[in-house]
């Protein structure tokens, strides 16, 4: 994250040589470095940094709250419903201010949860709810398609800039409308975590202890919609920063729990997009490619790629147990064969003993030979 942001700050026209990072932002208006720096860069900067620790803790509140490794908010409807809530008006010509683009977003991120919840029986499965999900995300992706269809061509231009998730042109404006959301988000994501833990055990465990699985769920989605929804309204959906981000977290600390992976997991994300932002600036320079291409061209990979990883990891640990299982389950019947002439020798020694009575065992009860059979 510290390398990309020094190559965000320094790289492209003008170059800024990063000892000379500070003077710049020092300086502000009065050199063209520091406009560039202080007016350009550092705000794209900051939006990126905000921008994937909302996705990266989204990603991991729905992973954890489905638990599914899949769960992520292009498969459930939120990041499409977002992005029609806000390319809606700019087809349909509707003159709103930019402070109400986050309260479309969250509606259009309610609205798409909203539907896959609905439609899944209000999170009763979560492999239903992700099911579910997917298709709700292709109906509103279509409604998308219509909406395209219907604009111009520079409002097509910006919808298919939108969609693809751009950092290019934002400024401390837009980073300033985000700010009320995440007072909102934050300290109800710090009460989530401890919860998240305990759905990992599954339904009937959650509820035994206390939780309520469905209205948990219904909670992790509330808290997702409210990380992803004003984000994506500044910089769009940024695709699959909420995938991989959590798959990161937990695979370089496998032993931890949801408390731990949330705060890595937004700490992954931040350095996805940032990382991601660097190419998307420089590599067809002087022209832009959207921050969203390049986070869906590696994200999708290398997060098959960890998964693959994680569960080879998992069964190289469980290996030497199942290979203990046959030798231990082998002493079990050796054991039970030996106890069992055993028990057979002490009630034939019971049978033939005078001084026991003549007493004999009863044919309903078992011998020693049927126990070990």
């Amino acid at each position: 994250m510290a390398a990309s942001s020094i190559c965000a700050l320094s790289l492209g026209t003008p170059y800024v040589p990063p000892h000379r990072l500070v003077g710049a932002v020092l300086d502000g208006d009065s050199t063209l470095a520091g406009i560039v720096v202080g007016e350009l860069r550092v705000p794209r900067l900051v939006l990126a940094l905000v921008a994937g620790a909302c996705l990266g803790a989204a990603g991991l509140v729905l992973q954890e709250a489905l638990r599914n490794p899949l769960a992520v908010p292009e498969m459930l409807g939120v990041s499409s419903g977002a992005a029609l809530g806000v390319a809606a008006p700019l087809v349909l010509t509707l003159s709103l201010p930019a402070a109400g683009r986050p309260l479309l977003a969250i509606g259009g991120a309610a609205l798409g949860g909203g539907l896959t919840l609905l439609a899944a029986g209000l999170g009763r499965s979560p492999s239903a709810v992700l099911l579910t999900g997917a298709a709700v995300a292709a109906a509103l992706q279509a409604a998308l398609l219509v909406l395209m269809v219907m604009a111009d061509q520079l409002d097509l231009q910006l919808i298919y800039r939108y969609l693809l998730g751009s950092l290019s042109a934002r400024t401390w404006d837009d980073i300033a409308g985000l700010w009320p959301w995440l007072l909102v988000a934050v300290p109800a994501l710090v009460l989530c975590a401890p919860v998240l833990s305990v759905m990992r055990l599954g339904d009937e465990d959650a509820e035994a202890l206390g939780v309520r699985a469905q209205r948990a769920r219904l909670a992790a989605l509330a808290i997702a919609v409210l990380l992803i929804a004003p984000v994506t309204a500044v910089c769009g959906p940024v695709a699959w920063v909420g995938f991989l981000a959590p798959h990161l977290a937990r695979w370089f600390t496998p032993a931890a729990g949801a408390v731990r992976w949330l705060p890595w997991s937004a700490a992954w994300g931040a350095a996805v997009v940032t990382v991601a932002d660097v190419p998307a600036r420089l590599a067809l320079a002087p022209v832009e490619t959207p921050a969203g291409a390049w986070t869906a061209l590696l994200g999708v990979p290398a997060g098959v790629a960890l998964m693959r990883s994680g569960g080879r990891s998992r069964a190289a640990r469980s290996a030497p147990a199942v290979g203990r299982a046959p030798h231990g389950s082998r002493t079990a019947v050796s054991g039970a064969a030996d106890e069992a002439p055993r028990a057979g020798a002490t009630n034939d020694a019971r049978r033939d003993d005078p001084g026991d009575g003549g007493t004999h065992p009863s044919p309903s009860r078992p011998t020693g030979t049927e126990d070990a059979r």
